[in-house]
């Protein structure tokens, strides 16, 4: 046989081995499915613990024996609980023994259950429920017993020196967490913005029991000095996974920085101050200011980390150095002044002012604004009451009348008679042969006739009937104002102003409370009729 053929019969001799074991794991499954057990059971240490089994439906299956076999995660197996209906219950030498035993007296094939009392650590493993039948053999169904013991679960920070030389630095323990005496195994995980790895180691611990340590790795710098770093620990028997925060400790020497110099200091300054501000871990111990030349200028105070110089002058004009110190190291940092001289700010006074006067003027226009409205409203207002008739200005109506109240005055009652209401007082007449243009002391002369018996000999004048006593105070006031301007115009002769007094019959309503608002006065101190006539 050639060693060819030798190699084809040995592949298949494998794959004919390989079918008939995938085959009996096969049948053996669709067999361990009747006898049905719990996947797996939880316990606490003393407690006591039930393992369930039964055979579901044997149908011409003959069952003749039911035993229970321990399984430890490490060592071989026991038996640790048989029944036969023959011969009953047995309970093989086994560690649990005294502590295992049937959860019904007498048992029975249908329902082999058991109970673990005082249950230990150590009783963790698999429980086997294996039948014996006819004429399909043995079945079986596993059970796992975890055993639980709550973790004592702590976190600390732990407190490192920065590293100087990032090349070729090694990364340190900067946190540490860890998870004891659990079962089984917790689970540690880190939370944290830094960069950085996480190690993790399991320990053995008493009574089958198991401690998780982990490690937050880091090549600490300043920066990461007082950062925030969590750890997180899980474990079966917590709702909710427990949370440890922490902050970094990096320990570093100082870093200095001074500030508060603006490039602007000039000769005559007051009050200009350079603060140093220094971070370090530890805290610093001393904080010293000096200057290069070694002399501190008359006109500099110093008060803890601020230099204040209260009027800068020449001897400003030096390099300022601020010196800090710790237990590991000295930080330090200088700002060289530049002294200049004072800058001329431009003066806004003339900007003050022009808003000012522009300020002024604008009220003036407003006030004289408000002067014209007001005015003018007034002057509106006595116009209005002057012209509610506008036929009344009709010059001949104005000075001689025609209307009603003339026949109430005599002249529509008759040459002799007094009139309707025998009134006395002086009519004017009007020759029609002159124009009012022309107006003249010869074309036109008011002469006032009298009825009732008084002829042109005895003409009546204004003070006459002033003196009658028919007129009240106010009307005889008004009177005598119009028999000065008659004297006026007397004076003044020709092209003088004419007062044309009103007829007789418009006297009614003077006297009726007309005349009152009849006069206005002037800016010159005199005072006209706003209703008399003037050519």
């Amino acid at each position: 046989m050639s060693r060819e053929d030798a190699r084809n019969r040995h592949d298949f001799t494998n794959i004919i081995g390989l079918f008939s074991v995938v085959t009996l794991l096969t049948f053996q499954g669709a067999l361990s499915q009747r006898v049905k057990v719990e996947p797996e059971v939880m316990s606490y240490p003393s407690q006591a613990v039930n393992l369930r089994c039964a055979f579901t439906d044997p149908g011409g299956i003959q069952l003749t024996q039911v035993s229970w076999i321990y399984e430890p995660k490490e060592g071989e197996r026991l038996n640790i609980a048989v029944y036969h209906p023959t011969f009953g219950a047995s309970y093989p030498t086994s560690p649990l023994k005294g502590r295992v035993r049937f959860t019904t007296e007498p048992p029975s094939l249908s329902n082999p259950s058991i109970q673990i009392s005082d249950v230990k650590m150590t009783d963790e493993g698999k429980y086997i429920c294996e039948y014996a039948t006819y004429p399909s053999g043995n079945e079986q169904g596993v059970t796992s017993l975890v055993m639980l013991a709550k973790p004592r679960n702590s976190a600390s920070g732990v407190t490192v020196i920065a590293s100087t030389v990032a090349a070729g630095a090694k990364p340190v323990a900067v946190a540490r967490c860890e998870s004891a005496d659990g079962r089984p195994a917790a689970q540690i995980a880190w939370v944290t913005a830094v960069n950085g790895n996480a190690t993790s180691a399991t320990t053995a611990g008493a009574d089958n029991t198991v401690t998780v340590s982990s490690q937050y790795m880091l090549v600490p710098t300043a920066a990461d000095n007082g950062k925030d770093i969590s750890c997180l620990v899980s474990h079966r028997t917590q709702g909710k996974p427990e949370s440890f925060l922490m902050k970094l400790a990096i320990e570093y020497p100082p870093q200095v920085t001074i500030v508060g110099y603006d490039n602007n200091w000039y000769m005559g300054r007051t009050n200009v101050a350079l603060t140093c501000q220094a971070t370090a871990n530890p805290i610093p111990t001393t904080i010293t200011w000096k200057t290069m030349t070694g002399q501190m200028p008359d006109t500099v105070q110093v008060k803890e980390n601020v230099l204040t110089v209260l009027k800068v002058d020449e001897q400003a004009n030096t390099t300022f150095v601020c010196e800090v110190k710790n237990r590991l190291g000295t930080g330090k940092d200088q700002v060289t002044v530049m002294v200049r001289e004072p800058s001329v700010v431009p003066s806004n006074a003339g900007v003050v002012a022009g808003a000012v006067i522009g300020s002024l003027l604008a009220l003036l226009l407003v006030a004289a604004l408000i002067a014209v409205l007001v005015t003018r409203s007034r002057r509106q207002q006595h116009g209005y009451r002057g012209n509610q008739n506008p036929s009344s200005y009709d010059i001949k109506s104005r000075i001689f009348g025609g209307g009603k109240k003339g026949s109430k005055n005599g002249t529509g009652a008759g040459a002799g008679g007094n009139g309707a209401d025998g009134n006395n007082s002086p009519i004017y007449v009007y020759k029609e042969g002159s124009a009012h243009d022309g107006l003249t002391d010869k074309a036109n002369h008011h002469v006032p006739l009298h009825l009732g018996g008084h002829g042109e000999g005895g003409v009546a004048t204004a003070q006459d009937i002033l003196l009658s006593g028919e007129l009240d105070e106010a009307e005889r006031r008004k009177f005598d104002q119009l028999e000065d301007d008659e004297e006026s115009y007397d004076h003044f002769g020709r092209g003088g102003p004419i007062l044309q007094l009103r007829p007789p019959h418009d006297q009614d309503r003077i006297m009726g409370g007309y005349l009152d608002d009849d006069m206005e006065s002037q800016r010159d101190g005199s005072v006209i009729s706003r209703t008399a006539v003037y050519v």
